[in-house]
């Protein structure tokens, strides 16, 4: 069943007046847009041409916060002096533009400005004109305003001096067209003002292989100048750019030129028209006509275009030094570095790099110090044990010792004390019972007897301890100790220098100690004949030096078993000192002593 019902009237009115409405706004939103007209005098993909036709409508939508609709034609200036040409592209535009309005025309070149003077009253009547012309000599047409930079060839030479210094000639590369040959005319007004600082030399009208064979051979303190080539001396046409790149790799000199785009086709630069510069100087005066500003009340505009520049590559193949450069000088096409291509990975890289070699460190660190707190504890632990052992073993001796020398006096005593009192006990009774004539001889005899005890008795008490260390001093009881050993088989030589006579009492016992000790494990163990002793006093400290010509022995094994190295070593370390044994089996002994005297006098210090 059908459900719906008949449309009402008001309701089929009112749709289409909506629908009017947005089609009315629309147009009118069509009809607000600007249009403008870009006429070029050049080939459509001349440089400038691409440019301006590509950057320029949006600077102009940019500028005016609109859309604007553009349009683009291209004049050929070669044909352009034909009259069936200047016929034909006049007929062209009106048929193709027939209804068109245009809020602005933009001619870029000088030859449009003469077609627009001529024919533009007729095809676009009171359409406003920006232009850009290459020479002052244009006529600025009714209703225009514009750009005039004229051609600066003189600036390339300027700064190609600047950058070889040696430079004496210039080869200036030109083509065989009429508008070749118009430029080559305008350069060489200019380059007159060069001579004879320069020698100038046209290559117009050349062969490309003609060209290329002369520029394979020019001086080495010349340069190659690239004007214009739009047709060579064989009549082929060229795009003039690719015409420079095909004959700079035959260049035996660095090529210079006038305007930017010949940098990356060959040229190494120069003081060069910026045509990047050049479109947006225009498009900010299209904005100020478009704006509503008329066109006769701007003033046209004399701008410097001039940018110096150079290609990095050029520089490169030439052997010439950036330092040579101007301040201000663009460097393009400069490779980029590693670190200019690669940044953002070598950062990353670097980041987990650095990341974990600190991970990494910090885990050997940690391992490290584990291992040395092992080391450590195992090194405590072993010389704890070891000094243990050494204590114990040194408590065993001592004792063993104690005993010996417990015994060893007690044999003295017995043998010889006691023996000369038992004696003298029988010398007294017989003086006690003796006859008056027999008393003399007899207290003579007992007299005797007492000396002896009384010496044995001294011997004894001294090599005990020898009290009158402190009251004679270090080397006489040393000379004590010569005269002693002269009883023996051993030769004993003693020297002494700077040795203090006000020693630390601790000093003088450790030092004659370890000097009695050494004497007697010589004397017992050596074999020696000839034994000498040095003492030498240092500012620092006092050195021992004991030598022997004996048997010698094997250090290793026997420190720290003998009782008599154990107690020397002993009595050194208390003092802070250092003993060292140097001996080999069949080379003798000798012992090197140090003993500190600020260490000593500490020591005494605290006693005290």
């Amino acid at each position: 069943m059908n459900m719906r019902g008949p449309v009402n009237p008001f309701v089929r009115r009112l749709t289409f007046l909506t629908i009017a409405a947005v089609l009315f706004c629309a147009a009118e939103v069509r009809a607000a847009q600007k249009s403008v007209l870009l006429l070029f005098g050049m080939r459509p993909d001349a440089r400038i041409a691409v440019l301006a036709d590509r950057d320029m409508p949006r600077m102009l939508e940019e500028g005016l916060g609109e859309r604007v609709n553009h349009f683009a034609e291209h004049l050929d200036l070669a044909r352009f002096g034909d009259p069936q040409y200047h016929a034909a592209l006049t007929d062209f535009l009106r048929l193709k533009y027939a209804g068109q309005r245009f809020d602005l025309i933009v001619a870029m070149h000088e030859m449009v400005v003469e077609f627009l003077e001529v024919t533009g009253k007729t095809l676009f009547s009171d359409t406003p004109i920006v232009f850009f012309s290459n020479t002052s000599d244009t006529r600025r047409p009714d209703n225009s305003t514009g750009l005039i930079a004229d051609t600066n060839f003189a600036a390339a030479l300027t700064f190609a001096s600047t950058l070889q210094p040696s430079l004496k000639r210039v080869y200036v590369i030109a083509g065989a067209d009429a508008r070749d040959k118009a430029f080559e005319e305008r350069a060489r007004t200019q380059l007159r003002t060069f001579e004879p600082r320069l020698t100038v030399t046209y290559l117009s009208g050349l062969t490309t292989q003609d060209l290329k064979s002369r520029l394979s051979t020019l001086p080495a303190d010349s340069i190659a100048y690239y004007l214009l080539v739009n047709r060579d001396g064989a009549g082929d046409r060229v795009h003039p750019l690719e015409y420079l790149r095909d004959i700079a790799p035959s260049a035996s000199v660095p090529i210079y030129s006038w305007v930017d785009s010949a940098v990356g086709q060959g040229a190494l630069g120069g003081s060069l028209k910026s045509q990047e510069k050049q479109t947006r100087v225009v498009a900010d005066l299209a904005l100020r006509v478009l704006r509503g500003e008329h066109p006769a009340t701007i003033p046209v505009t004399s701008t410097d275009l001039q940018v110096t520049q150079v290609d990095w590559r050029q520089l490169q193949r030439w052997g010439i030094s950036e330092s040579r450069l101007p301040p201000g000088t663009l460097v393009l096409f400069r490779d980029p570095t590693l670190w200019q291509r690669y940044k953002l990975y070598v950062l990353v890289a670097l980041s987990l790099v650095l990341a974990q070699t600190a991970l990494i460190a910090a885990l050997l660190v940690q391992r490290v110090r584990r291992r040395q707190a092992e080391e450590e504890a195992r090194g405590s632990q072993l010389k704890l044990q070891t000094s243990h052992d050494r204590i114990r073993s040194l408590g065993s001796r001592l004792l063993n010792a104690q005993e010996t020398e417990r015994a060893r006096i007690a044999r003295e005593l017995h043998d010889d004390v006691s023996q000369q009192l038992a004696l003298l006990a029988t010398d007294l009774e017989l003086l006690r019972r003796s006859a008056p004539q027999d008393t003399p001889a007899l207290a003579a005899q007992a007299w005797d007897r007492t000396q002896t005890v009384a010496r044995s008795v001294h011997d004894l008490a001294y090599r005990l301890y020898p009290a009158k260390l402190r009251l004679i001093g270090l080397v006489p009881a040393l000379q004590a100790l010569q005269r002693e050993m002269e009883r023996s088989i051993i030769v004993m030589n003693l020297v002494h220098e700077n040795v203090p006579r006000n020693l630390p009492p601790d000093v003088t016992l450790c030092v004659f100690r370890v000097a009695q000790e050494a004497l007697q494990n010589a004397l017992k163990h050596s074999a020696a004949r000839e034994v000498s002793l040095a003492v030498v006093g240092t500012p620092n400290g006092l050195t021992l030096t004991i030598a022997d010509d004996g048997i010698g022995f094997d250090v290793s094994p026997a420190w720290g078993k003998g009782l008599g190295l154990v107690s020397m070593s002993e009595r050194i370390e208390a003092l802070d000192g250092t003993i060292q044994i140097y001996s080999t089996p069949g080379a003798g002994t000798r012992l090197v002593i140090i003993v500190p005297l600020a260490a000593s006098e500490r020591v005494v210090a605290s006693a005290g």
